[in-house]
């Protein structure tokens, strides 16, 4: 979720994770995680990323946040990719590496 403040509604929060604000905390289907008290008009985005294992990503440049998706404690630690090196479309050999230092977006695609 691409966000432009550290602050969000229990509402849209609910609609874009499907994790709902109640008396007990973050719940989902039959999973509640505690929350320390917050104003019931706006959440802690910061508060949320902790508790529920999604990752925060903030781009400095474009003033953004990106809130990932609950990962189960999987979470990367920082934002740097492993070495991969690849095919390109030509099959010539390719270093991600080469792109080190600038944003790239990966698509993966899989039959299964």
């Amino acid at each position: 979720m691409i966000l432009t403040s550290l602050a969000i509604t229990p509402e849209e929060f609910a609609e874009r994770t499907g994790w709902v604000i109640k008396a007990e905390g973050a719940c989902k289907a039959e999973r509640c995680v505690p929350l320390p008290t917050m104003p019931a008009s706006r959440l802690d985005v910061r508060v949320l990323a902790e508790r529920l294992g999604m990752p925060l990503i903030h781009d400095d440049k474009q003033g953004l946040w990106c809130l990932g998706p609950e990962a189960g404690g999987r979470a990367l630690s920082s934002a740097l990719a492993p070495e991969v090196v690849l095919p390109d479309w030509h099959g010539h050999e390719f270093r991600l590496d080469t792109l080190r230092g600038r944003k790239v977006l990966l698509i993966a695609w899989a039959s299964w």
